[in-house]
Order: structure tokens, then C-alpha cells, then sequence
């Protein structure tokens, strides 16, 4: 069995590169904007938790996105509450104050903080997070500011709880009666569980789930890690830590543009984007029939299965919808999981699946049904592309800033920095004091001291002059300051409505293009619209065209269905004319023999009668003795009840040459018990006959020649002895019949011419046979017939022909 994948990696793979080809991708995704969804799927035991949290010096994809993250927007991350998220999914950015005094009073709670980077870490995980190989996004807004969220939840029996809630996390609770007693073997109540809500946007989340902002790797693996303590798992016959319920790991990043000085956040709902990657570990299918669970754990096992039954479903109906064109509901509700990645499934994000596999020939049938749904997946399209809101501003913001006060601090340090004013002013003013000159030493011990005053008079004039010269000079620059100004406004100025006419000139270039950008904005909500409505009529044609070729197949199908039953009809109608042709030309034979016999009969009846009428013409005028049984024939017929009634149906007999006597034909020769000895010294003898007092079908069937001894009173009062001789033919009926051809007559005559007289009226005795009694014309016109099969021993039918 054989199942095609993008990528298949081997079972010494590092985690590295697990991560560079499957996860790398998604978070490049997180920071420009776009939301994923990577999921690992598998049978028990097959190594999806390993493949999501990694080892201890070996960490695995969870880790290494955190840390790709915060190696690309390090140096761009806001200041804690900054963003600030609702309770309707959403985010804004709150005033510098409101910041300020949500971390002062986040630094008095006495509850210990996350961990800073300068905090030693967990060594239960320090390894995990010890990725060294610093991997960045390279493409970074610089102009952005960023904040990351993470929350953690389980899906536990189709309730979904939160992992970092900080209220004692209790198990299932059990019934309790008036008595204040658990009730035994009674069904438990579940916990309350968080309820999923639809945003304005249409959006998929968790109510009341705690989001904690982070601003480290490590911050944001400690968080996750204290989540994952509570997260639900037992030991099976197959996996000693087997993860009961399916977790997920979702890390929220926002991001807004700075302001056109680079100093503050925009503040515009508008401008702030929220993209959202989740990691999800899913419990592996089982059989409960392997794992021997009971109870809970067998309770547990039925609600996994089914909801990974749900996600198989959601899948191949979304796949059916975009390979056939249908619009079948997908059963996304059907399961807490389905319904809390709805929208992924309907295209806000790329979706990623890690498909594990155990290499145990007891896992076998389990893996082939993971690898054929997962091969099934590849073929389902859900990511589209999601639109960036644009700020305006100019580009490179941020930078500009921090080089404009670098530079101001670099100015200010050569003046002796902005931070001791004082003291550069104090000492300007004594420069300025120390060019006046020094006033003599003034010690007055007499009112009438005619040199100190003289002396303090002379230095006082002269620093009057040097006022009065400082004022004037003051004067000058002062003038010379305002005509400098003065200038300076006049530029300005001049430089204003120069650039008031550039505005101005990009003002109506700005209004074109606007007007422009509106009427391509219409021509693409037109063009939109056609090409909506032509999809929309492709859709229609595609399922007439769909419905019309199913039809023509039907009606060739039925058509050559038509085309098979004519052949078959005509092959049969064929074989009834040719097997009716081949019956009545057999039939037309058979009738045509019959009636050749049935003349032969009568030419042959009408022969005797002209035989026996010449012969009583032509014989000489003696008293006749008389006849009493022909004439009691004549007078009383005798009811011939020993012979079967003449079949009006005469069976076909096929003529047959007569062959030459010395061809070595066999004989049957019937003699009737009845015949009386003639002491002649002429007697009949046929060679190779066999000899019967009554026709049989076992000897008619050894033989083709049949002769007939019968014996007769003559007009002479003689006995006259005639041999009746036939051919023998098979009938179709599979039996045996004769067809009488010649006569010959043995007559015993006296040589004085003297005739024997017959005995006068003897009556026939009451026993007698019917053919004893019987005249010659009707003998020579009987076939005999032998049924096959007969079971009542030699029988005779006989055919005999109207006179």
C-alpha cells in the first residue's frame, strides 16, 4: 500500500528541521498578518506530544516558534498593556497612563510574576527552551509595534476548559444525595465548561479563557508549562502518559503603527492587526479492544474517537464540496474541536498537519487509516489570502526618530548636557561680570578721604562707558537679529506659498487619482460581480453538462441494452424459424409419406378387389358354397373391441428402398398359433428369420423384412395360405413400423378338380381373435406399431384406413 505525502520524514529527523519545513512558514504568516493551524494527528503512542513540546536539549516545535518570534519582533515590542484584549476577541490600544497604571498595579499585586529574562529559569525546562540557533523573520515592519498573547486549553470529553485558570482545577464531581453522601455507581457531573462564542467578524473563541501578555521566550514557555501540569493524562496498556483530551496552545500577536513622529501607538481600531497561531496536540485514536480501559478511561477513549471521527467527517465533505461542486453542510458543531477551528477550515488561515507514525506491527491497520485520511487532506484548499490595512504614513519612522534624539543627545553632551542648566548659566554670568573692570578696594576710615573717592568715581565712569558701549552693541545685534529674522520670515514665507502650490498641485493630483481609484474601484466591483455571476452560470453549465452526460449515459447504456435484447431476439427469433422451418418441413415429410401410404393402401385394396373380382368372374359357374361369417360380417358387424381405436395421428414413416435379396436382410416371421398344418410338400422358408407367434419390438428391431402367415377359406372350400410381406421402418416416436408391400398366395388344388367343402355356417367361437375373423383387404392395410418404454409387454397399434 502506497500513500503520497508533501514531505515524509524519516525516524532521525531532527527537530530542526521538522520545524525549518512544516511550523517556519506559520509564524512567518503570525507576524505578517495571517492566522494558522498546526496540528499533530496519530494513533496512540506515536510521538505527537514529543513532536510538539521536543526534549530536553532538543525542543520542539512549540518552543522554537516562541522563540522565532521573539528573535524577529524583539526590539518592537510594546510596553506591557499596551494592547489590552476584550472580551469579544478583539484588541485596542489604551493611552500611556491607563498603561502606566495597569503596570503599577500589576508591580503591588503580591502574586509572583512571570519570569523576566534576567530570572533563572525552571530547570524542569530550561532545556527545552535552550534553542541556539536564533532564527528570525527577515521582513520586519520596523514602523510596528507588537505584543503577544498565549492561552492554553483542553477539549476533555467535549468540554473545554482552561489551563491557566488560577482557581484549584478539581476533577469530575460526583452526584450528591439529600443525605450529603456521593451517590454510588451513578453518573458524574461534568464541569462547567468555557462556551464558544462567534466575534463580529465571524470568529471562533473561547469566553472567559485567561490570555496572559508575554514578552519572552521563557515567559512564555513557563506560562505554557504551567498549563500543561493540569492538562489530563493516564496510563494504558499502550502509552504509560497517554494524553486524555486535546490541547491547544494559541499564541495571539497584535500589532499597530507607530505615529508619523515614531513616538506613540496609533490608537485607530482600524490599524490594529490581531493574527493568531494554534498549536494543537491531539489525543491519539484507539482501540478500546487493545487498551482494555473500563470506566472513565473507556469513556474518554469514545469521546476521542468520536471527535477525531467528526474532524475525518468535516474533512471529506469539504473536499467533496470543492472536487464536485456541492454545497453539503459540513458538521462542524458536531464537536467542540471542529466547531472552535471552523474558520480555519473555511480559508482565514493556512493549516498545517503532522501526521505520526508507529512503526508497530500492532499499529498497522490503525496507521493505514491515519495515512489515508491524511493523504485525503492535501486535496482540501482553505487558505486565501487576507487584506493589510494601510496606514499612510511614511515608512522608516521609528528610525528617524531615534537618530533625531541621538543626535540631540550627542549636541546637548557637547554643551554640558541638559541636566546642569544652572551651573552654565552661572558661569556665562561671570564671564560676562569678569569684562567690567575690578572695583578698588573700598575702605572708607574718614568722611573727608579725597583719594578712595576719586579713585571709585574713575572706575564707575569707566564701567558706565562700557554699559553704555555693551547697550549699543546689544542694540546693533538686536537689529541685526530682526533683520535676520526678518529675512528668515520672508523665506519662509515665499517658501510657504511654494509649497502651498506644490499642496495644492498634489492636492488635485491626489483628488484625480482618487477619482480614479474610485471608478477602477467600481469597474472591479463590476468585473467582480460578472465574474461572479459567470462562475455562478460556469457552476449551472458544469452541472448541466454533469447531468446531460449522465443522461446521455444512461440512454446509451439503455440503448445498448435495446441493441443486446434485438440481437438476442433476433438470434432467437432465428432459431424459431429455422427450428419451425426444420419442423414443418419434417412435418410435410411426415404428411407427405402418409399420404404416399395412405394411396399405396388404397391402389393396393382397390388391386385385390379387382384381383378377387377378376377371380370370381373369370372362375367357372359352380355353387358357391357360402360364407356364413362373411356374411354375418356383412350382416351384423362384429364389434372389434380387442384392437385399439385407429390413431387419426398416423406416425411418420420414412419409405425406404427395397433392398436386393441378396444383400443378407433378416426376416421376422409371424406366425399366428392359429395357422392349421398343410401337410404340403411347398413350404415356406426364409433364411436367418426369426420366427414369432406374435410381432414384438425387440424382434422388429433386429430385423428390416417382416412377413405374415395367414391362412384363409377360398370359394373352392381350400385352405389358401397367403405371406403378407412388409419393410420395417423406425418411427420418431422410437418405435417399429411395417409398411406391407407384397403378397404371395399358396393354394392347395385337387388334380380331379374336385373342390373341398368348407364346413357349412361354422360359427365363430366367442373367444376367437379379432384378426382370426378379420378379411384379407383389411389385414394388408394395418401397420403394426411397438411403443418404446412399454411396459405392459408386446402391444400392437394398429393403423388401419377407411374403405
Amino acid at each position: 500500500t502506497q500513500y503520497s505525502f508533501k514531505e515524509v520524514f524519516g525516524t532521525l529527523v531532527v527537530q530542526k528541521e521538522l520545524f525549518d519545513v512544516v511550523a517556519k512558514p506559520l509564524v512567518e504568516d503570525l507576524i505578517r498578518g495571517k492566522n494558522g493551524l498546526l496540528f499533530t494527528y496519530g494513533v496512540t503512542g506515536s510521538g505527537k506530544t514529543h513532536t510538539m513540546t521536543g526534549s530536553p536539549g532538543d525542543g520542539g516545535l512549540l518552543p522554537r516558534c516562541l522563540d522565532m518570534i521573539f528573535n524577529s519582533i524583539g526590539p518592537f515590542q510594546a510596553k506591557r498593556f499596551v494592547f489590552k484584549l476584550d472580551d469579544k476577541n478583539g484588541v485596542e490600544v489604551q493611552c500611556e497612563v491607563d498603561a502606566l497604571l495597569e503596570r503599577q498595579k500589576r508591580d503591588a499585586m503580591p502574586v509572583p510574576k512571570t519570569p523576566s529574562g534576567r530570572r533563572q529559569m525552571d530547570p524542569e525546562f530550561a532545556d527545552m527552551i535552550n534553542v541556539q540557533d536564533h532564527c528570525k523573520v527577515e521582513e520586519v515592519d520596523e514602523d510596528n509595534v507588537y505584543s503577544v498573547f498565549v492561552s492554553y486549553i483542553e477539549i476533555y470529553n467535549n468540554y473545554i476548559y482552561d489551563l491557566l485558570e488560577e482557581t484549584p482545577f478539581e476533577p469530575i464531581k460526583p452526584k450528591w444525595n439529600s443525605c450529603n453522601t456521593p451517590v454510588r455507581n451513578a453518573d458524574l457531573i461534568p464541569p462547567q465548561s468555557k462556551l464558544l462564542r462567534e466575534d463580529q467578524n465571524h470568529n471562533m473563541y473561547v469566553t472567559g479563557c485567561t490570555e496572559v501578555e508575554v514578552k519572552s521566550t521563557e515567559e512564555a514557555f513557563e506560562v505554557f508549562w504551567r498549563g500543561q501540569k493540569k492538562r489530563r493524562i493516564a496510563n494504558t496498556q499502550l502509552n504509560r502518559e497517554s494524553s486524555r483530551s486535546h490541547s491547544v496552545f494559541i499564541i495571539k500577536l497584535a500589532q499597530a503603527p507607530l505615529d508619523a513622529d515614531g513616538d506613540n501607538v496609533l490608537q485607530e481600531k482600524e490599524q490594529i492587526i490581531l493574527s493568531q497561531l494554534s498549536l494543537v496536540d491531539l489525543a491519539g485514536s484507539e482501540r478500546t479492544n487493545r487498551t482494555k480501559a473500563e470506566g472513565s478511561r473507556l469513556r474518554e477513549a469514545g469521546n476521542i474517537n468520536q471527535s477525531l471521527m467528526t474532524l475525518r467527517t468535516c474533512i471529506e465533505v469539504l473536499r467533496e464540496n470543492q472536487m464536485y461542486g456541492t454545497n453539503k453542510m459540513v458538521p462542524y458543531r458536531d464537536s467542540k474541536l471542529t466547531l472552535l477551528f471552523k474558520n480555519y477550515f473555511d480559508g482565514e488561515g493556512k493549516v498545517r498537519m503532522i501526521v505520526c507514525v508507529n512503526p508497530k506491527a500492532e499499529d498497522y491497520e490503525e496507521s493505514l487509516q491515519v495515512m489515508r485520511f491524511a493523504e485525503m487532506t492535501q486535496e482540501v484548499e482553505v487558505a486565501r489570502p487576507v487584506d493589510r490595512a494601510l496606514c499612510g504614513l511614511t515608512p522608516g519612522r521609528r528610525y528617524r526618530n531615534q537618530a533625531f534624539r541621538e543626535e540631540l543627545a550627542r549636541k546637548l553632551e557637547l554643551r554640558g548636557g541638559p541636566i546642569d542648566g544652572g551651573t552654565e548659566e552661572q558661569s556665562a554670568l561671570e564671564t560676562f561680570m569678569q569684562n567690567f573692570p575690578p572695583l578698588p578696594p573700598c575702605e572708607l576710615v574718614d568722611i573727608n578721604d579725597e583719594q578712595m573717592f576719586p579713585k571709585l568715581i574713575e572706575v564707575l565712569e569707566q564701567r558706565r562707558k562700557m554699559r553704555q558701549t555693551l547697550s549699543e552693541e546689544f542694540s546693533k545685534n538686536v537689529l541685526a537679529f530682526k533683520k535676520i529674522l526678518q529675512d528668515f520670515d520672508s523665506n519662509v514665507a515665499s517658501k510657504e506659498k511654494y509649497f502651498q502650490g506644490k499642496l495644492a498641485e498634489r492636492d488635485k493630483t491626489i483628488t484625480v487619482q482618487k477619482t480614479e481609484m474610485e471608478r477602477l474601484e467600481k469597474k472591479i466591483k463590476t468585473l467582480e460581480y460578472k465574474i461572479e455571476i459567470l462562475e455562478k452560470t460556469t457552476t449551472i453549465y458544469e452541472e448541466d453538462k454533469r447531468s446531460l452526460q449522465q443522461e446521455l449515459e444512461n440512454k446509451n447504456q439503455k440503448l445498448q441494452r435495446q441493441v443486446s435484447d434485438k440481437r438476442r431476439l433476433e438470434a432467437r427469433l432465428q432459431g424459431m424459424v429455422t427450428e419451425t422451418t426444420i419442423k414443418w418441413e419434417k412435418e410435410c415429410e411426415r404428411r407427405v409419406a402418409a399420404k404416399q401410404l395412405e394411396m399405396q393402401n388404397k391402389l393396393w385394396v382397390k388391386d385385390e378387389k379387382l384381383k378377387q373380382l377378376k377371380a370370381i368372374v373369370t372362375e367357372p359357374k359352380t355353387e358357391k358354397p357360402e360364407r356364413p361369417s362373411r356374411e354375418r360380417d356383412r350382416e351384423k358387424p362384429v364389434p372389434r373391441s380387442v384392437s385399439p381405436s385407429p390413431v387419426t395421428n398416423t406416425p411418420p414413416v420414412r419409405l425406404r428402398h427395397r433392398r436386393s435379396r441378396s444383400a443378407g436382410e433378416r426376416w421376422v416371421d409371424h406366425k399366428p398359433p392359429s395357422n392349421l398344418p398343410t401337410d404340403t410338400v411347398l413350404q415356406p422358408h426364409v433364411p436367418h428369420a426369426i420366427t414369432v407367434a406374435a410381432a414384438s419390438e425387440k424382434a422388429l428391431a433386429k430385423c428390416d423384412k417382416y412377413m405374415l402367415t395367414h391362412q384363409e377359406l377360398a370359394s373352392d372350400g381350400e385352405i389358401e395360405t397367403k405371406l403378407i410381406k412388409g419393410d420395417v421402418f423406425k418411427t420418431r416416436g422410437g418405435g417399429q413400423a411395417v409398411q406391407f408391400t407384397d403378397i404371395e398366395t399358396l393354394k392347395q388344388e385337387s388334380p380331379t378338380g374336385r373342390k373341398r367343402s368348407s364346413p357349412s355356417n361354422p360359427d365363430p367361437p366367442e373367444d376367437a381373435a379379432d384378426s382370426d375373423w378379420t378379411d384379407v383387404e383389411t389385414r394388408c392395410s394395418v401397420a403394426v406399431e411397438m411403443r418404446a418404454g412399454s411396459v405392459l409387454g408386446p402391444g400392437y397399434q394398429h393403423h388401419a384406413q377407411p374403405k
